[in-house]
């Protein structure tokens, strides 16, 4: 059975800052009508940085869209034409203050299809240096080590609920385990 939806038309309902909100009519399998609305993104990464002592770093963030902490991997969006691990290596630069002597792309993941575009780039970065974070204007964030076990243990109790970073430390953990081979 063929699924595919085929545009029809396309109209831009919000232009942001790095969003685009459109709502576009749709052929369906079955020959009727619908429409189809969401966000075109630019695509992200997120980091899996791994200290010589085999903690994680991570971050504490405000999110303004849900008014509250969020405890996240490092992370950042790609800017317009860049190589995602030249993305990789600027964020975890400017949030965490730390370069790294090994980046390893670990997997793509689309975290919201339903209603977005935007895809997430996963990296394992180790041999970790710490030369001083170079943070945004505007933005805020506490960075702080972390073992993979207690990180997957805040999972588990709902301290960590930020859907890029369940996703990246259980495809780390499944890595270090042996169950997955590793890139």
């Amino acid at each position: 059975m063929d699924l595919t939806e085929k545009q029809l038309d396309s109209q831009v309902m919000y232009n942001g800052g790095f969003i685009e909100v459109l709502k576009d009519t749709v052929l369906l399998p079955d020959g009727s009508k619908s429409s189809r609305e969401y966000i075109t993104h630019p695509g992200a990464v997120a980091m899996l940085a791994m200290l010589d002592n085999g903690n994680l770093v991570m971050e504490r963030q405000f999110r303004y869209p849900l008014h509250r902490e969020f405890i996240e991997l490092p992370a950042g969006k790609i800017d317009g034409g860049e190589d995602i691990l030249v993305t990789a290596q600027r964020e975890l630069l400017e949030e965490t203050g730390y370069v790294a002597s090994e980046w390893i792309h670990l997997t793509t993941a689309w975290p919201c299809i339903g209603y977005s575009d935007e895809r997430m780039e996963y990296f394992l970065a180790r041999g970790l240096k710490h030369v001083g974070s170079k943070l945004d204007e505007g933005e805020f964030l506490e960075v702080f080590e972390l073992s993979l076990d207690e990180a997957i243990e805040w999972i588990r109790l709902g301290k960590i609920t930020d859907s890029k970073t369940i996703v990246g430390l259980f495809w780390l953990e499944k890595a270090l385990n042996g169950c997955w081979p590793a890139p």
